[in-house]
């Protein structure tokens, strides 16, 4: 029998750069409405799911999704593992495809076959990512880490370190030796390039790369043609720094 896939979006209302940065619009449409609807074009994936927080602030993305016809479920505002634990055991995945509400540019085509090297790998793996931490090959904004239910689930038990919880998937790159990993590498090289909602100025280029496209059709290759043809664009987000996985939420 297939693995179910289901691919888990974490998203909230929160953000210490950018508020309301999952349901800006962007293009006509919220920042969310763009993650959700190119993961549900990606092959493999059998359910798209957003698993929003418990706190007040974020039954407006709970509302959103019920207008869309999204899955959708609430947990705990911090710990965002267990807000995937839960809702993978609801929807009764096999196999977890890790996204954020941030990202609306995720490829569907790169999420299809990075699932495909994941599901295909012999001996089997427990997590692939297409980044690691300080070593990342791909722009950020096309992050997916895939993982089976059976290793998340051992990770919810282990994991006690707050940036572990928040942030889903750290106690997995930190204990190599526990299980079965892969990172999915890309060449060249185009990790320099930022295409995620986090600042205003993410916000800003973003807005005007999808303004030289007719839908939202288009592909991780369109927007890497887009930028070469436009080196001015990857300027107008240049000096936002990148978070880092240790990060954890002020408002603890």
């Amino acid at each position: 029998m297939a693995a179910r896939v289901v691919a888990i979006v974490q998203a909230r209302m929160a953000s210490a750069r950018l508020p309301g940065k999952v349901l800006a619009n962007l293009g006509g449409q919220p920042v969310l409405a763009w993650v959700v609807r190119r993961a549900q074009r990606a092959k493999g994936i059998d359910l798209v799911v957003v698993a929003t927080s418990v706190a007040a602030e974020d039954s407006v993305i709970a509302a959103f999704c019920k207008q869309q016809g999204y899955a959708c479920t609430r947990g705990d505002l911090h710990d965002v593992l267990d807000r995937y634990v839960r809702t993978a055991r609801e929807y009764d995945a096999d196999v977890v495809v890790r996204l954020t509400g941030d990202c609306p540019l995720v490829d569907s085509e790169m999420l299809a076959e990075n699932l495909r090297t994941f599901l295909e790998a012999d001996p089997p793996l427990d997590f692939a990512a297409n980044r690691l931490p300080d070593d990342r090959t791909i722009p950020i904004g096309l992050d997916a880490e895939y993982c089976t239910k059976t290793a998340l689930e051992t990770v919810w038990r282990e994991a006690q370190e707050p940036y572990q919880r928040e942030h889903v998937m750290p106690y997995f790159y930190e204990h190599p030796e526990r299980f079965r990993i892969l990172h999915i590498r890309h060449s060249p090289n185009y990790g320099h390039f930022r295409w995620t909602v986090d600042t205003p100025e993410d916000l800003d280029l973003l807005r005007q790369v999808v303004s030289e496209f007719e839908d939202d059709q288009f592909s991780w290759k369109d927007v890497l043609e887009l930028f070469q043809r436009r080196p001015d664009l990857a300027q107008i987000n240049a000096n936002v720094e990148h978070k880092s996985q240790r990060d954890v939420d002020f408002r603890r």
